[in-house]
């Protein structure tokens, strides 16, 4: 995987999908390999705002709205869209930029396709130097709402 560019508040990573992401007939790839996508952007987010590889303590919810193959070349997005003291709610996306076909042929994409959605909350590293995760004792999931980040 490789960054393209990122923010504090945003992340960017752009992937081919290899063979040894296919787990299904016609090399089609695993939810699980788009759930480590959203995983590697949660964790640069984390880095970038608290410091350290944070934790992730929720999905609110998650969405695959198109099959990946092997070959594809896939973009994903994230950004805060939230922040609380130690918590960080996070959008993420992932794109099709790029697929092949069997042969390894260009398939034309007239513009990216949506494969797969995602909204979590990250905790980031606590003053005292420890991330601290919903519940424990100076969280912010206290019901709160939080500093609303814009687009």
């Amino acid at each position: 995987m490789t960054r393209a560019r990122s923010t504090a508040a945003e992340a960017l990573i752009r992937r081919r999908l290899s063979p040894a992401d296919a787990r299904y007939a016609g090399n089609l790839v695993a939810g699980s390999t788009a759930m480590e996508i959203f995983a590697d952007l949660e964790t640069e987010i984390a880095l970038r705002e608290g410091g350290d590889e944070g934790l992730c303590a929720a999905y609110e919810s998650v969405q695959f709205s198109a099959p990946l193959h092997v070959g594809d070349y896939v973009e994903g997005t994230a950004r805060v869209v939230r922040r609380g003291r130690r918590s960080r709610t996070v959008e993420a996306q992932i794109h099709k930029v790029i697929s092949v076909d069997a042969d390894g042929v260009l398939v034309d994409l007239p513009e990216p396709v949506l494969a797969a959605t995602a909204v979590a909350t990250i905790v980031v590293r606590a003053r005292e130097g420890r991330a601290v995760g919903p519940g424990s004792a100076g969280s912010d999931h206290d019901g709160g709402e939080g500093e609303v980040v814009g687009p």
